[in-house]
């Protein structure tokens, strides 16, 4: 016999088991995030080659790295008002084709200016696929473990860059440097055509736009075979009196507005002192006393760190406070830098200290995504991920260049007083967000007690 209740979509995911639908959308996500990676790091393994196939010095490449992250920037923010106006699984595929075909572009470059266009058009697919990837994945996920899920995903980008880089040194020497662009190429059409004809929308997008109860029914069919979902209506009971607004008129708005403001500032912090380290942490441990080696493998450890606190960061969020445990994770990592600056010609002690300070830093970036996710409604969910990935992503361009700035300035000292403070600052703004919302939910309270 069919029913005629009300489903509440989020309350019947959190009492579902893990599917092997919602696995196969984990694996489609995480994977999207590898080649974004992959893609995106490509150029810097490629140089080398175009400095002897085009005859210029490395110091011309320069922009053209930079023109990836230029776009990603870019992208992010544009696909704001298109995940908006459009649905979040159709940004995703437009722009995953778009990034596949400007990698393929690439490869028709024969200066730095062309390969600089291509890789910016290329970035900005990259930017705007990103975030439907952590509203997919979260609408799909338990509540009980969508943190920890979500942090999962993340370290996808660690695969695709290290499959960027062997990629490289078996490719390129063989076939030359285009090889690893077109390859760039061929995944993400793959994919977005496999996300196209086998992924779903995000779960409660579908319900707050009203779709047909049919086909949430058909999606929900493939989550649990056995429920009857006959004259079901489906519901998201705690968004059903949610404002209306979309967009930048929700992430802006006087209840989210803090807690927006102060994602910016965490995920501008986080990605400037990330890509301010890694831009010049080898530099600094070769003056200590350091093989390039040595400093090359003792950097790569805070992405080993990265991927340890992720996973642990993501299982700690499911069960406490979120803002509380990345602000810690946040003060975890500015603490190991403050010491690695206390303790840089001990180079027995750098792997363990660069291990701590990858799993404080790295890990709590990959975990502000997934707190960002939790933290919108679902009309505003892809565009407030959307945007603080690309006020972040300015955050990765101007890291390095403030870097050199501070050595000259300051020396190594004061880049590491400099690098601690950046990364505490998120810890502040992540305590100012969370009172801003327990302050709005005492008034939620005082509301709700007076008109009952």
């Amino acid at each position: 016999m069919g029913t005629s209740q009300n489903i509440d979509v989020k309350r019947f995911i959190d009492e579902q088991r893990f599917s092997p639908y919602q696995w196969g959308i984990l694996a489609v996500c995480f994977l999207l995030i590898a080649i974004d990676a992959y893609d995106a790091l490509a150029v810097g393994f490629v140089v080398p080659a175009l400095m002897q196939a085009w005859h210029m010095e490395k110091a011309v490449f320069g922009p053209v790295m930079s023109a990836s992250i230029v776009g990603m920037a870019v992208g992010a923010m544009i696909s704001g008002p298109l995940y908006d106006r459009s649905t979040p699984k159709t940004v995703m595929v437009v722009s995953m084709i778009m990034f596949g075909l400007c990698s393929l572009g690439s490869i028709f470059s024969e200066s730095p200016l062309s390969l600089g266009i291509w890789r910016l058009l290329t970035g900005l697919g990259i930017g705007a696929a990103v975030p439907g990837v952590n509203t997919l994945i979260f609408e799909y996920s338990p509540t009980r473990r969508s943190s920890l899920v979500i942090n999962t995903i993340a370290c996808g980008g660690m695969l695709g860059a290290a499959a960027c880089g062997v990629a490289a040194g078996l490719l390129v020497p063989a076939y030359g440097w285009k090889c690893l662009f077109v390859v760039g190429a061929v995944l993400p059409i793959v994919l977005a055509l496999v996300l196209h004809f086998t992924m779903p929308e995000p779960l409660r997008f579908m319900v707050m736009r009203n779709w047909p109860a049919e086909r949430i029914a058909a999606v929900l069919r493939h989550v649990a075979p056995k429920h009857d979902f006959n004259g079901a209506r489906f519901v998201v009971t705690e968004e059903q009196v949610a404002d209306r607004k979309s967009g930048m008129g929700v992430l802006l708005s006087p209840r989210l507005r803090t807690g927006t403001l102060m994602l910016w500032l965490t995920y501008f912090s986080g990605t400037f002192a990330y890509y301010l380290l890694m831009g010049w942490l080898p530099t600094l441990l070769q003056e200590a006393g350091a093989s390039l080696r040595d400093a090359t493998l003792a950097t790569s450890v805070l992405s080993v760190g990265g991927i340890a606190g992720a996973l642990c960061f993501g299982w700690l969020m499911d069960r406490f406070d979120r803002n509380t445990v990345i602000a810690l994770a946040f003060v975890l990592g500015g603490a190991s830098i403050w010491t690695l600056g206390h303790q840089a010609g001990h180079l027995a002690l750098l792997p363990l200290i660069l291990f701590i300070a990858g799993a404080g830093l790295s890990g709590a970036m990959f975990s502000v995504p997934g707190l960002a996710a939790a933290f919108y409604p679902t009309n505003g969910r892809s565009a407030g991920i959307a945007w603080m990935y690309g006020i972040g992503r300015l955050g990765g361009i101007l890291g390095p260049v403030a870097g050199g700035m501070l050595l000259r300035s300051f020396g190594g000292p004061g880049f590491y007083a400099a690098v601690t403070a950046t990364i505490l600052l998120p810890a502040v703004a992540l305590w100012i967000k969370r009172q801003a919302s327990s302050r709005h939910a005492s008034i939620d309270a005082v509301a709700t007690m007076r008109e009952a």
